[in-house]
Order: structure tokens, then sequence, then C-alpha cells
């Protein structure tokens, strides 16, 4: 079970380095522009906040929905940036940012434009790196690389 939470993928340091430039910059961009405005819009948003229209996810308030948005953008963006359960984080914001592609701006175009309110762009643009960061892990410079590590290898 650890190995699955906190294994870090590659050790390689060039490929770490791109690793953290990826985790940092796409964890903070979702966290300051999306987590925390939702935070501080949190009492105009709480009536009114999209709920999924799919199976059991239609069955939330708009409330809990804006919580658990909240929950994602701030808490699995924030370990994504530390390399904290990178893996699960990635890929809980992974179903979020295909939630909100696929079934919240569901009628929405694609690409955001003169008179575009919404679109599906946005969650796209954040859909991207966090499967990348799944299918990588979090790379040697990160917490998940000081949780879980390797047994030295044999050389022959």
């Amino acid at each position: 079970m650890k190995k699955f939470f906190f294994d870090c993928g590659t050790r390689d340091s060039t490929a770490s380095l791109g690793i953290l430039f990826l985790r940092v910059c796409t964890g903070l961009m979702l966290l300051i522009g999306h987590g925390l405005g939702k935070i501080q819009n949190f009492e105009m948003m709480k009536e009114k906040f999209p709920v999924p229209d799919f199976f059991p996810l239609r069955h939330m308030s708009p409330f809990f929905s804006l919580i658990s948005t909240i929950g994602v953008e701030v808490g699995c963006a924030g370990l994504i940036v530390l390399g904290i359960a990178t893996r699960p984080a990635a890929f809980i914001l992974a179903f979020t940012m295909t939630v909100a592609a696929f079934n919240i701006h569901n009628s929405d175009p694609w690409f955001m434009g003169p008179g575009v309110e919404g679109a599906k762009e946005l969650a796209l643009l954040y859909l991207i790196p966090s499967v990348a960061i799944l299918l990588t892990g979090a790379g040697a410079y990160s917490a998940d690389a000081s949780i879980y590590k390797e047994g030295r290898r044999r050389r022959w």
C-alpha cells in the first residue's frame, strides 16, 4: 500500500526536475487561481454551484459539490505541489477535471474566445498535466521520494 501511494516514479535527476516544475506550476496555478477564489466567494457560490449530472454525483447538493471542488482544487493541488501522495491526488484531480470538462461544461464550446463565458479549455488544460503527473509520479524531488525509498539496486 505504501508503494501505491508514495512511489515517486523516476529518480532520474533531469526528468525529476521537469516533473517538479510541472507539479509546482500546475498545482499553484490551480490552488491560487481557482481554489482560493472559490473559498473567497464561498457565500455567493454555495447555493448555485453546478452539480454533475450522472450517478451517484447527481445526488449531491450544490453546497457539497462546492466543498468537494474546493477540496480538490486546494487539497489535491497542495499535495501535488508538495509531492505527497502525488499519484492519488493527481487521479482525483484528473477525475474532477474530466467531470468539469465533459459534464459541467458539456454544452460549452471547446475554446475560450470573445463573448464566450465558459469553455472546456481550462478544465482540459488542468487535465493534461494531472494525467502526466499520474503516469510519471512525483519524481526524485518530492516528499514521496523521501517517504518511499527504494532498496539499493545490485550492480553486477
